[in-house]
């Protein structure tokens, strides 16, 4: 089996870390695996290794937007994860909503804006974020505050962004497996759950189960598998909400889906499923089992 991992985005140090630790579990598993860093020279290095399945652990660009498993599909090699519709469409933060509102899921209003509009002037009432609409893992996200100008973006930023209404409260997150709901995490940090956050050991507190009243618990695991149907995913998938204490069960509501969480040391997926009594090896050997063309 081959597990790709790295790749171009800006996620590449995520995954790299991703796919050492999936291989490393697929070895304990007994699977023969290699590890290709997804480079230009993708297809040669398949073609290689001629892998029985593809064990997918890119994040972003690229490697979750449906390029590479439109790849996957043309050389006819079984692959994990979500098919090329899904992944392009959960990767549009944008597209992504609007198939949570034609499937009756909460949102909160949000649009895309040129850079120079967004730097021009408030794009929507503060406070509210800007962020690429189509990368993971908290890069390049900005939070506009009351009493603030809006973010200078550089040349580097993308040329059209999401803004998007900013919902104060806690940062809950579901993971579904085979459309099922795990669990709920809550995840605490002192200020926002950033790159860091994320990714630093200690940078955040998973409160697993998430400590919350039953009618948020229930919710969040409908809405995240009502997500995970809309959007097509297959395998696994864990969206992530907002959710406004002070209003109750209106004040929840659904950011995005993502097609390949992250399996790192310190990642969410993982940590839900041992508490649902899943080992990581054998959450990575039901994804290889899972594996097929035609996603």
């Amino acid at each position: 089996m081959a597990v790709l991992k790295g790749g171009l985005s800006a996620e590449r140090d995520v995954s790299l870390s991703s796919g050492r630790e999936c291989a490393a579990a697929l070895r304990g598993e007994q699977f023969e695996v290699v590890e290709i860093d997804a480079g230009a020279d993708i297809c040669a290095r398949l073609e290689e290794h001629a892998p029985d399945v593809v064990f997918n652990a890119l994040h972003g660009r690229w490697g979750e937007d449906g390029c590479i498993q439109g790849l996957l599909e043309w050389m006819r090699l079984p692959y994990t994860h979500s098919g090329v519709l899904t992944s392009s469409l959960a990767m549009d933060k944008e597209r992504t909503k609007d198939a949570y509102r034609a499937a009756g899921l909460p949102v909160v209003e949000s649009r895309l804006a040129t850079r120079d509009e967004i730097m021009a002037g408030h794009v929507l009432p503060v406070p509210y974020v800007v962020k690429p609409y189509n990368e993971g893992s908290s890069v390049g996200v900005y939070i506009v505050r009351d009493g603030t100008n809006g973010p200078t973006l550089g040349a580097a930023s993308p040329a059209v962004m999401m803004v998007e209404a900013f919902v104060p409260g806690r940062e809950l997150t579901v993971t579904v497996l085979n459309g099922s709901a795990l669990g709920v995490t809550d995840i605490v940090t002192e200020g926002w759950y950033d790159y860091e956050a994320k990714y630093v050991p200690g940078g955040s507190r998973h409160v697993v189960p998430a400590e919350i009243p039953r009618e948020i618990e229930e919710a969040c695991r409908h809405f995240a598998e009502a997500a995970h149907l809309a959007l097509g995913c297959r395998g696994i998938s864990r969206t992530d909400f907002r959710w406004n204490e002070a209003l109750g069960l209106e004040g929840l509501v659904l950011l995005e889906t993502n097609t390949q969480p992250g399996m790192t040391p310190t990642s969410l997926t993982p940590e839900q499923a041992a508490h649902a009594g899943i080992p990581f090896g054998a959450l990575c050997r039901w994804l290889v089992e899972d594996a097929s063309c035609d996603r």
